[in-house]
C-alpha cells in the first residue's frame, strides 16, 4: 500500500481580502492546510476549512504561530490610499512586512512569497512595456511603502531565508469593489458615460493565484516576477467588456488635462482639511493618464505563468457585480 504524503501548510496574511480569499479557496481545493490571518473585525466570508489566526501584523505572538511550520508563507496583507492615510499605509505595508519577516526568521517557516505591486516598475524612455528591471521612483505613499517592503524581502532572501516577490498588475475579478466594479460599470452601465485616458495591464484574479503558486514552486529566491495580463487602453477594455455582456460602453474620454488638473486640487483640499481626503496627488494624477503596460515574459519563461484574455474573466466578475454591487 502506497503511503500518502502529508498535506502542505500555507500561512496567508491578507486572507480575508480580495486576492486572499481567491488564493485560500484555491489552496483548499488543491489539498493544502490553510492558516489565515484575520483581524478581529474582518469579515471572514463563507470559506470553510481555514484555520483562522485572529490578530494583525503587529501581534507578534499570533504571527509566529501563524508561520511556524508552514511550508509557504503568502504575505498579501496591505492597504492602499483609498482606505487609509499615508502614515497608516506606510506602517502597514512596510512595517507590517518587517514584522512578518521577523516572525518567519524566528520560527520554522518555509518560502515567503511577497505580493507587491507592478507600480514599483514603469516603462522607461521609449519602451512600451516595463519588466522587472525597470525599477521606478515611487509615486505616493502606497508605491513607496511597497518599494521599501520589497527591499526588506530582498535582504531577507540574501541573509536569512527563502523569499521572493511577485508584482501583479491591475487585478480583475469577482469580489473587487474598486477596480473591477469601476471597469464593469464603464462597460455595462448607461449611467457611466465616461472612460479614462491611458491604459493598463489587466489580469484575472485566477491567473494571479496561478502565478503565486508557480512562484512558490519554481521561483528563484530573492527574485521578482511581474504577473500581468493583457495590455489595454481603457476604451478598448471597456468596449470588450460591453461586447461580452451586451452592455452599454462608456463613449466619452475624460481629457487627460482634466485629470492632471485634479491633482493640485486634491493636494489643496488635503492641506485645508489637514488630513487625506483624496487617494492621489498631482504626480499620481499624471500617472493615471499614461499607458502603464507590462510584460510577463520572465514569469512565463521561469515559472510557466500564463494568463487568459479579459473575456475569460468577465462572466464570473459580472455575475458577482450584478448580485453584489448593483
Amino acid at each position: 500500500m502506497t503511503a500518502t504524503s502529508e498535506p502542505r501548510t500555507a500561512a496567508v496574511t491578507g486572507a480575508t481580502g480580495f486576492l486572499g480569499t481567491h488564493l485560500c479557496d484555491r489552496l483548499l481545493d488543491d489539498g493544502w492546510e490553510v492558516r489565515g490571518l484575520s483581524r478581529p473585525t474582518s469579515e471572514r466570508g463563507d470559506l470553510e476549512g481555514i484555520d483562522w489566526y485572529v490578530g494583525d501584523l503587529f501581534d507578534d505572538g499570533t504571527l509566529r504561530s501563524l508561520v511556524d511550520g508552514a511550508d509557504a508563507v503568502f504575505h498579501l496583507a496591505g492597504i492602499g490610499l483609498w482606505s487609509a492615510g499615508p502614515d497608516t499605509v506606510w506602517t502597514v505595508n512596510r512595517d507590517g512586512t518587517e514584522r512578518v519577516l521577523e516572525a518567519c526568521r524566528d520560527a520554522d517557516a518555509g518560502r515567503v512569497v511577497f505580493t507587491s505591486t507592478s507600480g514599483t516598475r514603469r516603462p522607461v524612455g521609449d519602451t512600451d512595456f516595463a519588466d522587472e528591471s525597470d525599477v521606478a521612483e515611487p509615486i505616493g505613499a502606497y508605491q513607496a511603502s511597497k518599494a521599501a517592503a520589497e527591499g526588506l524581502v530582498d535582504r531577507y532572501a540574501e541573509t536569512n531565508g527563502d523569499a521572493l516577490t511577485v508584482h501583479p498588475t491591475s487585478i480583475f475579478g469577482p469580489g473587487d469593489e474598486e477596480f473591477t466594479a469601476q471597469l464593469l460599470a464603464m462597460g455595462a452601465e448607461p449611467t457611466m458615460p465616461a472612460y479614462l485616458p491611458g491604459g493598463l495591464s489587466i489580469v484575472g484574479v485566477s491567473d494571479v493565484v496561478d502565478g503565486l503558486l508557480a512562484a512558490y514552486e519554481h521561483g528563484e529566491a530573492g527574485d521578482h516576477y511581474i504577473l500581468g495580463g493583457e495590455n489595454l487602453t481603457y476604451d478598448r477594455a471597456v468596449s470588450r467588456i460591453a461586447d461580452a455582456v451586451d452592455g452599454s460602453p462608456a463613449r466619452i474620454r475624460v481629457p487627460a488635462t482634466a485629470i492632471r488638473a485634479a491633482g493640485p486640487v486634491a493636494e489643496v483640499v488635503d492641506a485645508v482639511a489637514d488630513r487625506r481626503m483624496f487617494p492621489f496627488d498631482r504626480q499620481m494624477a499624471t500617472l493615471a493618464t499614461q499607458r502603464l503596460f507590462y510584460t510577463s515574459r520572465k514569469a512565463n519563461e521561469e515559472l510557466g505563468y500564463e494568463y487568459q484574455p479579459l473575456e475569460a474573466h468577465v462572466p464570473d466578475a459580472m455575475e458577482w457585480y450584478r448580485a453584489s454591487v448593483t
